[in-house]
């Protein structure tokens, strides 16, 4: 049954993500108003610090990571099984809709629906090395 949930979640995740995204389908992200709205939204659940968990698992390092590794966060087996690595493309998709990317995340935020505020926040979690 395990394999099963865990390969139901793979195809839906694959499925929500579709195709990588075209070039330039993102705005330029601004690092700067990016960091104002982590420190803003993100921050309820979220840091920005290396190896300090909260709610959700710390940001730091997120782009490039695979989802559900983060030491010390423990996580819905969801993500633990997505196979999502967090690109800015996939991110750029999943903060607008997280439920719809890894059903079952444990993630409650609703989604940012404003594509430029999404692509502001990615732009900071890219400067989080």
């Amino acid at each position: 049954m395990k394999r099963f949930v865990a390969a139901a979640v793979a195809v839906a995740a694959t499925a929500a993500l579709g195709s990588p995204a075209r070039a330039g389908s993102a705005p330029p992200g601004d690092p700067v108003e990016g960091k104002h709205l982590f420190h803003t939204i993100c921050i309820l659940c979220h840091t920005d610090i290396k190896g300090r968990n909260k709610v959700g698992p710390s940001l730091y390092g997120v782009v490039g990571r695979h989802s559900g590794i983060e030491p010390g966060y423990n996580y819905s087996e969801a993500n633990i099984k997505s196979g999502i690595v967090w690109t800015p493309d996939v991110l750029f998709k999943y903060i607008e809709h997280p439920q719809k990317i890894v059903p079952g995340t444990k993630m409650g935020y609703p989604g940012q629906p404003d594509p430029q505020k999404r692509a502001d926040i990615i732009a900071y979690l890219e400067t989080l090395k």
